[in-house]
Formats: structure tokens, C-alpha cells, sequence
């Protein structure tokens, strides 16, 4: 048997940021990460930057007409410091290849890449995989697959992303995930990276706090103890 990333250390919960200035009208409820306490859960398991801010994600929401959609557990994150602790956690330096799930309008992808990453986005809705070829088109660092990561083979792609990389030293032999992950394939995305301890040598993901208290928080005889609580425990003996 593989091991498994060495798992689930939580992260102190982030702290929302100071408003600076005049106070900006909130995005729909289920869209802001103002109401929705969240934690960061950490499985341990070549042009400038654009701001990726609350206007400029309104922006390439509505050059789009776009809105967050409910069925997809779509969010989107508009603090740009949360997006530099995530990729910190991972320690994502240059040359590493990143996994992530559900990008959205790239703001977290605008980190990876910025540090150098080589990032491979899975994204099930074709609007938003739209959005993000279309922004870092002018990286060859960047490939984005339209798929629902819960039913894709997510460990033939990444073999065949690593046997594409062509570089002097040595094929990358395992990849990071950072991920801001839709809220409502949380317990899958985790049930589908755990046993995957040969590919993937980091994963950091940003989870509703609620979520990340039951899965690592939850004790035997107790009413929140679950098949998947049983499934972390057993990888992460």
C-alpha cells in the first residue's frame, strides 16, 4: 500500500481582513467569505501580477454574466492574503507541479504561477475553464481541464502531466494540491486524495470551518463520527 500524505493538521482559522477605506457592498450571501467562517486544512500530508481583488473578480465574473452557481458549491475568494497563506502552507516554490481544484477566476492560480509553480487546474464548470485559459494564456505553465474532479482519474492525468514536463534535471516524481475547493465535494475531494500518498507529497485545502472540525475533530461514540472519520484515521495512522 502507498502511503498517504501525512494527514490533517489544522491551521489556526484566518482572520478576515481589516476593511480599509469605505466599507464595499457584500456579494451574495453563499459567495462571501465575510459570513462564512472557513479554515484552512492542511494535509501534510512572466508579467506582472494583475490585483485580484473584490472589484476585479466582479470584473471577470461580469464580462462573462456570470454568478456564483449554488449546484456547483461555487465561492470565490476576494482576499488576496488568504490566497498567499495557502500557497505558503504548501510552500510552493519554482519548478513545483500544483494541483488545484475548482480556480474559479484564478486568483489562487495567480499565486502558484507567480511562484514559479506549474499548474494543473480541474474545473467542472466550461464557463469559468473559459475564463482561466483564456487569462494565463501567455504561460505555458498553466493547463486547465474541464472535468468533475470527483469523476475524473485524477492519477492518470497527473502521470501523464509529469511525463510532459521536459526539463534538464529530473521528472518531477510528486505534485503539491492548493486548492480552494467547492463546499459541496469537500468529503469527496478528501475521500479521493488520501490514498494518494505516491503522487502527491503536499495538499492544503481551504474548508468551512464546520467541515474541518468534523472531520479532524470528531471522536469515536460520539454523534459526528462517520464512515469518512474512519477513512481519515485509518490513513492517517
Amino acid at each position: 500500500m502507498s502511503s498517504a500524505p501525512h494527514l490533517l493538521q489544522t491551521i489556526s482559522p484566518i482572520a478576515p481582513p481589516k476593511p480599509r477605506g469605505k466599507v464595499r457592498p457584500s456579494l451574495p450571501a453563499h459567495n462571501s467569505t465575510a459570513d462564512v467562517h472557513r479554515r484552512m486544512l492542511s494535509i501534510t500530508c512572466g508579467t506582472k501580477r494583475s490585483p485580484d481583488d473584490y472589484h476585479a473578480t466582479l470584473r471577470a465574473l461580469n464580462s462573462r454574466g456570470r454568478r456564483p452557481r449554488k449546484s456547483f458549491g461555487q465561492h470565490y475568494m476576494l482576499n488576496s492574503e488568504v490566497n498567499e497563506q495557502l500557497a505558503g502552507a504548501a510552500n510552493v516554490q519554482e519548478g513545483d507541479v500544483v494541483l488545484e481544484i475548482g480556480p474559479g477566476t484564478g486568483s489562487l492560480t495567480n499565486v502558484l504561477l507567480d511562484k514559479g509553480a506549474i499548474v494543473l487546474a480541474i474545473e467542472k464548470d466550461p464557463h469559468m475553464a473559459a475564463l482561466v485559459k483564456q487569462r494565463f494564456s501567455h504561460t505555458d505553465r498553466f493547463k486547465v481541464w474541464q472535468e468533475d474532479f470527483v469523476k475524473c482519474h485524477i492519477r492518470s492525468h497527473m502521470f501523464l502531466l509529469f511525463e510532459s514536463i521536459s526539463s534538464s534535471d529530473q521528472k518531477p516524481r510528486h505534485a503539491k494540491v492548493v486548492s480552494n475547493i467547492p463546499f459541496n465535494i469537500s468529503t469527496d475531494v478528501v475521500k479521493q486524495l488520501l490514498p494518494m500518498g505516491d503522487v502527491f507529497s503536499e495538499v492544503v485545502l481551504l474548508l468551512q470551518e464546520e467541515t474541518a472540525q468534523r472531520l479532524v475533530e470528531s471522536s469515536l461514540r460520539t454523534s459526528e463520527y462517520r464512515p469518512i472519520n474512519i477513512f481519515i484515521n485509518f490513513y492517517s495512522g
